[in-house]
Formats: structure tokens, sequence, C-alpha cells
């Protein structure tokens, strides 16, 4: 990150302030990410036993300061999406006569975009989608992110699955569905109920240099149930995991004279927490 400083001298006028626009969004970024670091810290010491006057004692600040830091701010539970603009990386599907990168999504895929997106916005972060096509080459390497969609259609996810320890999709002739040790969940809308499994999980990069989140059903209503799953509990889940590797498999009711309506979604395996 350069410093104000180094901006200054920056001698062609439009790329100064291109340069300055560019340090601001990553000071404000950096403010943001501490103001949440420094809410969750406060929120612990509470937890430890410490008083709201302690605790002003502790910062050397007013105890109406501290009372205004922990009810204001960013929330800490944005940390389990990221820490900085996401960008939601979605599996497309070529279709004959479609050349729009939007067309190659499924209603319910760019619906758990929206999800997502709208749950961002309300811990402080800004999201964007992208269209893998296929063959489904996805750039995992990066920030703040976050996947969608199974790996039928994001085949080199399905590969870094792997890392998972304890579930993992599979196929055969009757189609895709998870495994949990000797346990399958098949989909149940492949016997033409109104329910579908969803993954929820945060896999390692493949360049060993931290992680991604990964949300992929069985069919497309799983991806939005497990999109659902997460708006509703990102809280407890960040309060739970943190940032952490981990999976679990999530059961999602939808309405079936509109599959993009979730009608609720439960979580029916354990939390898997990939280190120790």
């Amino acid at each position: 990150m350069k410093d104000p400083a180094a901006v200054a001298t920056v001698g062609d006028t439009r790329e100064r302030a291109r340069a300055a626009h560019e340090l601001i969004e990553d000071y404000q970024a950096a403010i943001a990410e501490l103001s949440r670091i420094r809410r969750e810290a406060l929120e612990q010491l509470l937890v430890d036993g410490l008083t709201q006057a302690q605790i002003a004692d502790l910062l050397d600040m007013s105890r109406s300061r501290v009372s205004q830091l922990l009810s204001a701010g960013t929330r800490p539970e944005r940390a389990f999406l990221g820490t900085g603009r996401l960008t939601v990386a979605i599996g497309g599907k070529q279709e004959s006569g479609r050349h729009d990168p939007g067309d190659m999504l499924s209603a319910e895929s760019f619906a758990a975009y929206n999800v997502l997106a709208d749950l961002a916005r309300t811990v402080g972060l800004d999201a964007n989608y992208e269209v893998v096509p296929p063959p489904g080459f996805v750039h995992l390497n990066r920030p703040n992110l976050i996947v969608l969609t199974s790996p039928r259609l994001l085949p080199f996810v399905g590969q870094v699955m792997e890392a998972d320890p304890h579930l993992r999709f599979a196929s055969d002739e009757r189609g895709w569905y998870l495994i949990d040790g000797e346990t399958e969940y098949r989909s149940p809308r492949d016997d033409g109920r109104s329910a579908d499994y969803g993954y929820v999980g945060r896999l390692p990069r493949p360049d060993g240099k931290g992680s991604f989140l990964y949300l992929a059903g069985t069919h497309a209503q799983g991806t939005l149930g497990a999109a659902h799953f997460v708006a509703n509990n990102l809280a407890q889940l960040h309060k739970e995991l943190k940032s952490r590797r981990f999976s679990m498999v999530v059961r999602c009711e939808y309405d079936p004279a509109n599959p993009r309506k979730i009608l609720s979604c439960e979580r029916v395996t354990p939390i898997y927490r990939h280190e120790s």
C-alpha cells in the first residue's frame, strides 16, 4: 500500500487522482476491518467478565465511548464472508442460442448471489458476481471469494473438495449426490419432492494462502438453500467458526409452485471442523 506522501509525488494529475482514490479505498477497507476486530475483541472482553468501565480504563477512553463502540460500527460476523469487496463466482451452463454470460446462469443460482449480496450489504461489504463459463476453470487463488454451484459445473472445485475429510460430491446414473461417510444424501427432488440438499463449507485455496467459501447444491435449489442458510445463521456461524475451514450438509424445502422460494433450510450433519 502506498503512503500519502508517495501519492503526492505522482506527476500526472490523472494518475495522482486515481492513486489517491485507490489509497482512500484501501484505507477505508482497513479501517472497517480494524473496527470489526476491535468490536469483536470488546465483546469478548465482556464475555470474559470485564465491565465496560474496566474496558474503558484498559483503552484509556470514556465508558460512553466503549458503549458506543459496542453498539455501532462494523458487525464482527462480516468476517465470515470476507474483509473487503466480495467476488461471487457462479458456474455457468452453455445453452444453444444463448451467448450473454448472464443467460448461462440458472435463476436459482443468480437468486443465491442476490441473497449473499444483500447479506454482504447488511454487514458493510460490497459484492459483485462473475460467470464461470464451461468447462468451469474458476480462479480460486484470491481473497474474499465465494463460489457457487456444484462440481458438475465447476469440476476443478470438485478436486479441491478432496481436502474435505468428511464430505464429498459424487455422481452416478441417478445424478449428483453428497456423501458423508457411509451416508448418502440424494436429492428428494429426484423423486418429485420439493426439497434438495446443499453443501456449505470453507475450502483451502490451491496456493495455500487462504480459503474460500463454497456453497453448492445437488440441484440449483440446494445452492439457493445453502445461501439462505448462511444468511439466516451468519452471526452463529461466525461465533462458532470465525474463518476456520469447515463443512456441513443442509436440507432445504422450496415452494413447488416457485422453486426460487425457499421455505426452510436446516443443517442435517454436524458442523465438521477441518482444523484443530
